[in-house]
């Protein structure tokens, strides 16, 4: 996918299944990946090196938007108010 030209990438659990090696091959060829990518994962560490922007839509239907990266969104999201 990422050699045909695409400009967006829809990825849904791309780590799910995949061993570490090719986490890492796809961790790497994503970063370098010059398009823009909507990606879901439960992989902590994937979020983390890939996203720069994390877009989290609440149950109550309220989107937050924030350029950011997912360890200090988290920061910011649970922070003692």
């Amino acid at each position: 996918m990422m050699l045909s030209g695409a400009n967006v990438l829809l990825l849904d659990e791309p780590t799910n299944h995949l061993d570490l090696e090719s986490i890492q091959a796809l961790n790497n060829g994503l970063i370098n990946f010059k398009g823009a990518m909507i990606f879901t994962s439960h992989d902590h560490q994937f979020v983390q090196t890939i996203a720069n922007r994390i877009i989290d839509i609440q149950p109550d239907g309220t989107i937050i938007d924030k350029q950011t990266t997912y360890d200090e969104y988290l920061e910011m999201k649970y922070q003692v108010k």
